[in-house]
């Protein structure tokens, strides 16, 4: 059974992916285009404060939520939630790092 959402969270919201630009990320940012359907993976439990982890469908790393969204998406989702992401704008390398990836994502059960 999905856990419900925390109170007052959006069950479908749009934010930008962080940490773009690190190792290979940058190019694989660059492989993305506008409605492609990404990954979302947390942190291990153990982690102190896990975050959400975003990649292309065959498992490459394109970078990690925002800090007042993974407080609580990432609790969620290792409680047994789950969610989906689409990508729906793509920005190139004169963009802010922070700024090149916007996504919408949609949490199952809700």
């Amino acid at each position: 059974m999905i856990p419900p959402l925390p109170a007052a969270q959006p069950p479908v919201f749009r934010t930008t992916v962080h940490g773009t630009v690190f190792g290979e990320r940058a190019a694989h940012v660059g492989a993305v285009e506008q409605g492609d359907t990404l990954l979302l993976i947390p942190d291990p439990p153990m982690e102190e404060d896990p975050a959400v982890w975003v990649h292309l469908a065959g498992g490459d790393p394109l970078g990690h939520l925002p800090p007042e969204v993974n407080r609580w998406l990432a609790p969620w989702l290792l409680r047994g939630g789950s969610a989906t992401a689409t990508a729906v704008k793509v920005r190139g390398p004169e963009a802010p790092s922070w700024k090149r990836l916007l996504i919408e994502v949609h949490c199952a059960g809700a």
